[in-house]
């Protein structure tokens, strides 16, 4: 996936005009133009990078004279004191880029970091865990390419990658069986059936309208065993609900063969990374 999409683009365009809009005051005050400065973003705790193509295009947007050397790479993991980038060049245009290249690089570490938390703890099992659409508006792409960089795995990027079947589409449909034959009839060949049931006993339907992907929805591990050995390998199976990383192993070890987890994009924390001059 490309981090650099127009939507990111313009993202930044915004994140940059919302802090530098009416200049650093701070900066041109103390330095005069021609000052230069040499430093390192550093992380602060261990974790997972994610990020640094829009961090470095923010570096250079700002100036194309400053440096931005990766001194690794998307998906590594650091430990506390490690360089993430040397950087440097012109003193106002670098501590002018600090903090948005950190926002950007903390938020999508803090996801990659928490999405790497979750692989660990299936592995092992068959589970792959996904994130969902529940991402920070204007920030899809960059979310889902953290998570990648994690080790996780992305769930559809818009409503048009995909026909997932939820609760509302089925009470306003009649039933499931209903809902899934409909979407089967209309639907392009070319993209899966997924239905969400919340009961064992709306299976049968599921399969008999010949769903491809089954998300038992909000069910115990208890409940999700038993989905997955009446569905007996006619569908793939996803879950969703009560997923926190309490429970993620016991959940993959009923047998799904997807997770789906929003925690992973709506409820990251932002790691702590710095830039020390």
């Amino acid at each position: 996936m490309n981090f650099l999409t127009p939507a990111t683009l313009t993202l930044i365009e915004l994140a940059l005009e919302e802090d530098l809009g009416r200049g650093d005051v701070t900066s041109t005050t103390i330095f005069d133009a021609a000052a230069t400065a040499e430093g390192r973003i550093m992380a602060k705790e261990t974790l997972i990078v994610s990020g640094l193509a829009v961090a470095r295009e923010v570096f250079r947007r700002i100036d194309p004279r400053l440096r931005f050397e990766p001194a690794v790479t998307d998906g590594t993991r650091v430990d506390k004191g490690q360089t993430v980038v040397a950087v440097g060049g012109p003193v106002r245009s670098l501590l002018g880029a600090e903090r948005t290249a950190l926002n950007f690089l903390q938020r999508l570490s803090g996801v990659a970091t928490l999405t790497r938390r979750y692989m660990d703890l299936v592995a092992g099992t068959q589970a792959r865990v996904c994130d969902t659409r529940k991402t920070t508006p204007g920030w899809r792409y960059l979310d889902k390419q953290a998570v990648l960089d994690g080790g996780g795995f992305n769930h559809r990027a818009d409503l048009a990658a995909g026909v997932l079947i939820k609760d509302n589409h089925i009470a306003a449909c009649g039933s499931v069986r209903a809902a899934v034959e409909r979407a089967r009839a209309n639907a392009p060949h070319t993209l899966r059936v997924e239905v969400e049931v919340t009961a064992l006993d709306q299976i049968e339907d599921a399969l008999a309208a010949k769903a491809e992907v089954i998300l038992l929805d909000n069910m115990t591990p208890a409940l999700v065993k038993q989905g997955v050995t009446l569905i007996a390998h006619r569908a793939l199976v996803e879950i969703s609900g009560n997923v926190n990383l309490d429970t993620v192993r016991a959940y993959a070890e009923a047998g799904p063969d997807l997770i789906s987890v929003g925690a992973l994009t709506h409820s990251a924390r932002a790691v702590d990374l710095s830039l020390e001059v």
